[in-house]
């Protein structure tokens, strides 16, 4: 069957070789908490679906829009089975009961990287910020390269306390890299970007290929899992 849990996500799961990221708007922060009930109703009265699908994880948008869905899979054929035969009654259950919702985009990813939480760290993530870098055309290849500048400066003297973890995706279609930070608080993120930047930031900020950042800040809503 399928439990709940209030419990984060590890980034770094073992066999998590396919981790999924979807976007859907909702348009008010009531529909934002109804939606997470529905997603939770549609999946606890169901068995899981599938032994390829390690968790699945829904945050709420601090624009009270939006909802972000994280889910770990084993492998895409694993995800694309579950389409084929367990995803619409899931869908159109939430549906009835939010009507309207508009399912934005999925995106598909392979972790690269990360700047693990240090040992010993048991501090639960007051935010989530996810940080969309888009590159030129001809930049694929550019992509770790600057996921290690990234690192990098993020072990460097000027490390923010605030951070907990950071982890770097890149995008399967080759366009893009998706930073998952954990963060202690809004607070302490807002004093990280508000603080001077450093040359190792200046040169993540500069670096060829780079389109553009868009950054987004969720907070964990719902967790299932098997």
């Amino acid at each position: 069957m399928t439990r709940r849990t209030h419990t984060h996500p590890d980034l770094t799961r073992p066999g998590a070789d396919a981790p999924f990221f979807s976007h859907w708007q909702v348009g008010t922060p009531e529909r934002q908490a109804a939606t997470v009930e529905a997603v939770a109703r549609a999946w606890e009265r169901r068995p899981w679906g599938s032994p390829e699908l390690l968790s699945y994880h829904l945050y709420t948008g601090l624009d009270g829009s939006s909802l972000m869905h994280h889910s770990q899979w084993r492998s895409e054929q694993g995800y694309e089975a579950f389409v084929r035969t367990h995803r619409q009654e899931r869908n159109d259950e939430i549906d009835t009961a939010v009507p309207g919702i508009e399912r934005v985009r999925l995106d598909r990813y392979r972790r690269y990287r990360s700047h693990p939480r240090a040992d010993g760290d048991r501090r639960v993530a007051g935010l989530v910020v996810t940080v969309r870098i888009d590159f030129d055309a001809d930049a694929d290849g550019k992509r770790a390269d600057f996921v290690d500048l990234v690192l990098e400066a993020l072990a460097g003297p000027d490390a923010d306390p605030g951070l907990i973890s950071a982890h770097f995706h890149l995008s399967t279609d080759g366009t893009h890299v998706l930073n998952y930070a954990e963060w202690e608080s809004g607070r302490a993120y807002d004093a990280a970007i508000a603080g001077p930047e450093s040359p190792e930031w200046a040169r993540v900020r500069t670096f060829p290929g780079v389109k553009g950042f868009t950054g987004r800040r969720y907070r964990h809503a719902l967790g299932l899992e098997p």
